[in-house]
């Protein structure tokens, strides 16, 4: 079961990585397309970018050495927040709004597909809380510190996420970007809102998925690292320095790589809720409970905690099919290192 755990734990981070690289490369597509519209500049080179930023900063050695950006990565997302919401407030107010269209598909079966494609996505975007919940089951002391950062993340995911959302899904309906920038400046059309708002929000957001980059990588690190490293020797001297060095620019590589070859974004984030985030918030903390409380099967607890392993495992079964269906769907528009991204 830990093995599992991990696994899938790091299944989910490199997705995260992968993510988080390939949306980092697309607002920087975006910066350059405002600025230079005729530009020959195409998506895998953004991403190259963004990727040799991420090696260099991947060398930080530590999940401790991160705190302050991590707190970086916090006013960031607050920033972009505000500036987002702005943004879609005068963009669905003003002279030049888009028609709102939220009408569902009108096919039956293409409803129930992109419903539990949805709820897969969604569970990938709000589960962000993750590392600090698994972090919350170790023994004392870390559990009170933990516990308190895991209030303050669902607390944050609240405030930023739902708001930037439901913001975005009023100004342009179901026609709305996976990427909400993209939609504030329309291809076939004047920007819906002030330039240096977008420039702001593309900076903010930039910065927060590199740091987001970074944090979800540290598992992965901490894994290689185990086998490799020499506990007995300094995290600096050459015998730990190099491997390290070696190991996290071939992870970073590997995850830009997928990022500018297969650029999913929507599509990435519904597998990874379904075959990742589902079953480790949703289902293997019910499962443990019973294994190591041992509640009696006649009581409430038991069966509150069988019912939704059983609801959230089908959930999660549907959502793979449908996220995986969408994203074969898809496969047929686009090319290898497309320089658009696939929604």
């Amino acid at each position: 079961m830990f093995y599992f755990v991990i696994f899938i734990q790091t299944a989910i981070n490199t997705g995260v990585g992968i993510g988080a690289i390939l949306l980092a490369g697309e607002c920087l597509q975006i910066m350059y397309s405002n600025l230079s519209p005729s530009g020959s500049l195409k998506l895998y080179e953004f991403i190259a970018m963004v990727t040799m930023v991420m090696i260099a900063l991947s060398q930080i050695p530590t999940f401790h050495s991160l705190r302050h950006l991590n707190f970086a990565s916090l006013v960031l997302s607050l920033g972009y927040t505000f500036l987002v919401v702005g943004a879609c407030i005068h963009a669905g107010l003003s002279k030049n709004a888009p028609h709102k269209d939220y009408s569902l598909e009108s096919s039956s079966s293409s409803r129930v597909f992109s419903a539990f494609t949805s709820i897969s996505i969604m569970a990938a975007i709000f589960g962000n809380g993750i590392l600090p919940e698994i972090q919350a089951t170790l023994a004392p002391p870390a559990t009170g510190k933990m516990f308190k950062g895991l209030l303050m993340c669902y607390s944050v995911i609240l405030v930023t996420f739902y708001s930037a959302s439901v913001s975005g899904y009023w100004a342009f309906g179901n026609k709305s970007n996976s990427n909400i920038l993209k939609s504030l400046m329309p291809d076939d059309g004047p920007s819906l809102a002030p330039t240096i708002v977008i420039g702001l929000a593309v900076i903010f957001v930039l910065l927060q998925l590199l740091a987001i980059g970074l944090v979800y990588s540290q598992v992965a690190y901490e894994i290689m690292e185990k086998q490799s490293a020499d506990v007995n020797q300094g995290m600096f001297s050459k015998r730990n320095l190099i491997p390290r060095l070696i190991l996290r620019t071939l992870y970073v590589l590997f995850c830009g790589f997928m990022a500018a070859m297969l650029p999913f974004f929507g599509d990435i984030n519904g597998v990874i809720g379904a075959i990742g985030f589902i079953p480790l918030d949703f289902v293997l903390p019910m499962l443990l409970y019973n294994m190591t409380y041992k509640p009696k099967t006649s009581s409430v607890i038991y069966w509150i905690n069988l019912f939704i392993m059983v609801v959230f495992t089908g959930a999660g079964i549907m959502g793979a099919f449908s996220s995986i269906r969408k994203l074969v769907v898809d496969a047929n528009k686009f090319k290898l290192f497309s320089s658009d991204v696939v929604d």
